[in-house]
């Protein structure tokens, strides 16, 4: 084996030494939380690689002390009707900007782009007003309809024309020769192509809709219409923070993010790198 060789050995490792050690110190976190959550509330501070007692009381006692279940359902539902909805209007939207040309489509997608710079602390007063007029407040309405026509809608049709710009233009031509129209070139050709593209846009959707708290805390009121990030509050009280519980209702409400990324990780990795490069 010459120097070279060594040499081109030695930068690998030394390239997965230092991925292995950012790996494990993103994880610790991770780890920290799901081991505290089987903890005695007496040894939450205390260090234990095993805890003891080993208490799955701790997840019982979330679902019984909350309507757990009923943030559960709260939350899946906003994310996915959100994902559908930011999906659905990004590719068509996307798919127009990309290849569909018309007068000031540049310009047009410009101003769309420009809107992501708005922080959404600038237009909560508006928009609260806007919805107690139309007596949407303490309703889910808000919690769907303000993130696929805000932020997370342009996104999406930020990421789908990154990705329609690389099709080639002979599929869309040998389409319109056989008589199709733009919405069946865009269901039936545009859309199968576009998975990686709708997997990595999935995944980041459905991960902001999830984790989202600001907007439920400000739209909703009422317990029983609380999402999950709302709901993991109420172990927090003016006598502390039931440290225990909260880390089993977050280890519980961290699992669906997990399904989501499982199923989409592949065409999710192979979306962010075709999206970004025309």
């Amino acid at each position: 084996m010459n120097n070279k060789q060594k040499n081109g050995i030695g930068t690998k490792l030394l390239f997965y030494g230092i991925l292995t050690a950012i790996a494990l110190i993103m994880i610790v976190p991770f780890l920290w939380m799901i081991n505290t959550s089987f903890k005695d509330p007496a040894k939450v501070f205390v260090f234990q690689l095993f805890p003891q007692p080993f208490k799955w009381e701790n997840y019982l006692e979330v679902l019984q002390s909350t309507p757990f279940h009923l943030f559960y359902f709260n939350s899946l539902y906003i994310a996915i009707l959100v994902t559908v909805g930011t999906i659905f209007l990004g590719s068509l939207a996307g798919y127009a900007f990309a290849k569909l040309k018309f007068k000031g489509s540049s310009f047009l997608f410009l101003c769309l782009l420009s809107t992501m710079m708005i922080p959404v602390e600038v237009i909560t007063i508006p928009l609260f007003l806007f919805m107690r007029d139309l007596g949407l407040i303490d309703t889910h309405v808000p919690l769907i309809a303000i993130p696929i026509l805000g932020p997370a809608g342009v996104f999406g049709v930020f990421v789908m024309r990154q990705f329609f710009l690389l099709v080639p233009k002979e599929l869309e031509e040998a389409a319109k020769l056989d008589g199709c129209s733009y919405f069946r070139i865009y269901w039936n050709i545009m859309l199968p192509l576009a998975k990686p593209a709708i997997a990595t846009l999935t995944i980041f959707t459905f991960l902001t809709s999830w984790n989202e708290f600001y907007e439920p805390l400000i739209y909703i009121n009422s317990e029983e219409k609380m999402t999950l990030p709302l709901a993991l509050a109420l172990f927090t009280d003016e006598v502390g923070t039931k440290w225990e519980l909260l880390m089993s209702a977050s280890v519980m409400a961290t699992v669906p993010l997990l399904i989501v990324f499982f199923f989409a990780q592949k065409q999710f990795i192979e979306g962010i790198a075709m999206t970004g490069g025309k």
